[in-house]
């Protein structure tokens, strides 16, 4: 598989959960990383075993702030973004902040990568965008009306990464993330994903709060795909990505009554280990 190597990479939003993976993993393969975070949802905990190391470098600041985009992407090859404010709930409650943060922050990005050169601009796109949309499987190509602002936010980005490639030539590419899961999520925040929070439930045996029969169903995503796609969409010739958005998803579906049940299964081998 091709990665990312040797490299100045920034990444926005880089103490967050998916964004520290991303910075981890780049640090493997021997890039100097550039974490840009405010810490509004990332962690300090979460990039503490990189703080240290000559080939990290952290920015603290906001998105929303073209300065501090400006600064931070100066020299970077490869700019991947994940700094946004997730959560459908949030951006129904507070629509104001998750546009400025997902739009104007998306903005400040795109004009960094373009007036400081950067090669290649990958960022976090969302399975949002597929809106009302009852088609499956879902394809790029196929797309329905936005249910929510976090969705607007999203779809938004996509066509402002379109008519920069299209206007100024830069080289950009979306990944439509799938309810991502993994090491590092936070199960404790108001607008925590469903995973961490059907753990947390098991770890302090509740039963887990479903809406509806739980037969619905959701394409979950373990976090090191994310991240192999993130070093795939970077790397990959530009004239098959540029402007292109891709699905980030297992391709499977899984049902929520199904997942609670093999999430407490697992967690009930350390219960028996305890007694």
């Amino acid at each position: 598989m091709r990665h990312i190597e040797q490299k100045r990479v920034l990444v926005t939003g880089g103490a967050g959960f998916i964004g520290s993976h991303l910075c981890e993993d780049l640090l493997r393969y021997n890039n100097h990383v550039v974490c840009l975070d405010n810490f509004a949802n990332g962690k300090r905990s979460n990039i503490e075993p990189f703080l240290n190391r000559k080939t990290f470098t952290l920015i603290e600041g906001d998105i929303r702030d073209l300065s501090t985009c400006l600064r931070a992407a100066k020299g970077c090859d490869i700019i991947l973004h994940e700094a946004a404010l997730g959560s459908v709930p949030r951006s129904i409650n507070d629509p104001i902040t998750s546009t400025q943060v997902n739009i104007d922050g998306f903005l400040n990005v795109l004009i960094a990568a373009r007036d400081q050169g950067v090669q290649r601009l990958v960022y976090a796109a969302s399975s949002s965008t597929y809106g009302d949309s009852e088609k499956l499987p879902k394809t790029e190509d196929h797309i329905g009306k936005p249910l929510s602002t976090y969705a607007v936010t999203k779809l938004a980005n996509e066509l402002y990464a379109h008519v920069f490639h299209l206007n100024y030539g830069l080289s950009v590419t979306g990944l439509r993330y799938f309810n991502v899961f993994g090491e590092r999520q936070d199960p404790l925040g108001a607008y925590a994903a469903a995973i961490p929070k059907f753990i947390q439930h098991f770890i302090k045996h509740e039963a887990p709060l479903i809406f509806g029969d739980g037969e619905q169903s959701r394409d979950f995503t373990y976090v090191a795909n994310v991240v192999q796609m993130n070093h795939l969409a970077a790397t990959a010739d530009a004239t098959h990505v540029n402007a292109q958005v891709f699905n980030t998803a297992v391709g499977d579906r899984c049902r929520l009554v199904d997942l609670t049940e093999t999430i407490r299964q697992l967690l009930s081998v350390y219960d028996s280990e305890n007694c």
